[in-house]
């Protein structure tokens, strides 16, 4: 019997399925939203971190340069280096970020921060402990322009203030905290610590960083504007301000030199200093004019144009003129005159830094709550902080830590208004494009107000001090009664001790003079009080002319 074959029909062949159009950048999967607080407190870690720096090593120069077998006019170049760095590189950020993209130029900088902290720990010669900070410099000298990039567009226009709240706490209490912190570690640990301690610090920023940081959207074509027209397909190719970069980087490096050195090396008695004047001067001129006429300039100072800008630009310098100004001078007013140790002075530092951490959110809702119009609440804070420089110049040496606090504690109270409404200003009129360059500015006028003050604390605290010196000791004759019997009473208590009657005599006229350099001293520092104080009120009603705008960014007709 035959067996029956069962034979298969074929199968229908299926049609190729058509192409799947490519996917346009709105269907794709939109990046998972991350809370914009979460990227505030990651970029503000590093650049409390990089301000801190700005300060922490000055009390630990002495230790430094027994350390190093140095001089301790040698090793200030450790504070000179890195700010001179920090200055050249700071306007030229948002170029930079450009180049490379926001987030990569930002970790960037945090790497070469971190690395080169190591290396000034271990530096075991001068010459490669300034090598490390110049190094350190260029690293955090991006942070903060970028940081406030970040917050800008982290943020929209309504919530920014409570971002630039935590912001202004950063960059007020890192200088304060800083020479107390350096103090603390160099007395307990060793000098070396005071640079190993960013490293950890470091680290936690990067992989913050890497992982909530993000360019924003349409950063791409932002970048692409540093660049000409493409060609086959391939990137333009990279437009450099070369002369630009030079001229701004000579120029801020040569006046930053100017500023730190210059009381030191005898101002305009030193051909040094004169050739760093000429020269900081001269390409510093030359850069603005070649800047405001490039298609893609380093420094677009051309924003300058709008007019709450460069109002808050002015109050930008004002700030940094006033906080490192005051920063510099008050632990060195108690240290050389009360005689508190740096840990000490540091405790009157610190009521202030707490009031602007308490004050500042408060700004922050008063600004975007529409409560108080942010040129009247900054109106109001330069009022305060000018009155609390005031109130600093009627102390005298009886004065006690109470008066000194609580005077810190309103000029904290000023401050704590200032900045939040103040960044709100410079950027009421921009645009979001504009915002990467105008952080740049920003801080380039910040960065030269701190540079200014403290170059105007040192050179006027002494030529005060010369000043009250002669005037007083030209009506303190050798004839005089009274003086003649203060000499001859510790003459005469000194040999009750023991002291030969030469050897009294001569230890009553040193007292004597320790007397007068004391009272000369704080003299000169209440002047310089008084000078800051007369300044920034002058100052307050210019922050009258700016342009009202509605909080949400969109500006109203101005009356």
């Amino acid at each position: 019997m035959a067996t029956a074959t069962l034979i298969e029909p074929p199968k229908p062949v299926q049609p190729a399925a058509p192409p799947q159009p490519a996917k346009s950048a709105a269907q794709r999967p939109a990046r998972p939203l991350i809370n914009p607080w979460v990227v505030a407190l990651t970029v503000t870690l590093a650049t409390f971190m990089e301000l801190l720096d700005t300060s922490i090593a000055n009390v630990s120069l002495p230790y430094i340069a027994g350390g190093l077998g140095r001089s301790y006019d040698e090793v200030t170049w450790i504070l000179t280096t890195y700010l001179v760095a920090n200055a050249v590189v700071l306007p030229m950020s948002a170029w930079l970020s450009r180049v490379f993209g926001r987030k990569t130029y930002y970790m960037a900088c945090v790497t070469l921060f971190t690395i080169t902290s190591f290396f000034c720990g271990i530096a075991p010669t001068l010459g490669i402990m300034l090598l490390s900070r110049v190094l350190q410099g260029i690293g955090g000298g991006g942070l903060a322009p970028v940081e406030q990039a970040i917050l800008v567009d982290a943020f929209p226009p309504a919530k920014r203030a409570s971002a630039f709240a935590l912001y202004t706490v950063a960059i007020v209490t890192a200088p304060a905290i800083g020479p107390v912190l350096g103090g603390w570690i160099t007395d307990n640990y060793n000098w070396r610590w005071v640079f190993f301690i960013n490293i950890p610090v470091g680290i936690l920023s990067l992989f913050l960083t890497n992982r909530f940081v993000h360019d924003p959207e349409g950063y791409a074509e932002e970048r692409k504007t540093v660049r000409g027209p493409a060609l086959n397909g391939k990137p333009g190719k990279l437009r450099v301000d070369g002369i630009g970069i030079a001229l701004v980087g000579l120029g801020s490096a040569a006046l930053e030199v100017l500023l730190d050195r210059g009381q030191i090396d005898d101002w305009f008695g030193s051909p040094f200093i004169i050739w760093c004047f000429v020269i900081g001067i001269g390409c510093l001129t030359a850069a603005v004019f070649w800047e405001l006429h490039v298609p893609d300039p380093i420094i677009d100072f051309r924003l300058l144009k709008i007019r709450n800008f460069a109002i808050a630009n002015f109050f930008y310098f004002i700030f940094g003129f006033g906080l490192f100004a005051s920063t510099t001078m008050i632990p060195q007013l108690l240290q050389s005159l009360y005689g508190y140790r740096a840990i000490d002075a540091g405790l009157v530092l610190g009521p202030g830094a707490l009031v602007i951490t308490f004050l500042a959110p408060v700004g922050a809702q008063l600004v975007q709550r529409g409560i108080v119009k942010p040129r009247i609440l900054l109106f109001g804070a330069v009022m305060i902080v000018g009155m609390s420089f005031l109130h600093y110049s009627h102390f005298n040496l009886d004065t006690d830590y109470k008066h000194y606090a609580l005077a810190r504690a309103l000029q904290g109270l000023g401050y704590g208004f200032f900045f939040v409404p103040l960044s709100v200003i410079a950027y009421s009129q921009l645009s979001p494009a504009q915002n990467n360059k105008a952080s740049s500015l920003t801080n380039f006028f910040r960065n030269w107000g701190g540079s200014f003050g403290i170059a105007f604390i040192t050179t006027m605290s002494d030529r005060r001090q010369s000043f009250h010196q002669e005037r007083v000791g030209s009506n303190l004759a050798s004839s005089n009664g009274t003086l003649q019997q203060n000499i001859n009473q510790t003459a005469s208590y000194l040999q009750s001790h023991g002291f030969s009657p030469a050897d009294a005599i001569s230890a009553a006229y040193g007292r004597v003079y320790d007397q007068l350099h004391a009272q000369t001293q704080l003299l000169a520092f209440m002047d310089c009080f008084h000078i800051i104080g007369i300044i920034t009120l002058i100052a307050a009603p210019i922050v009258l002319l700016t342009k009202a705008f509605k909080p949400s960014g969109k500006s109203e007709e101005a009356h």
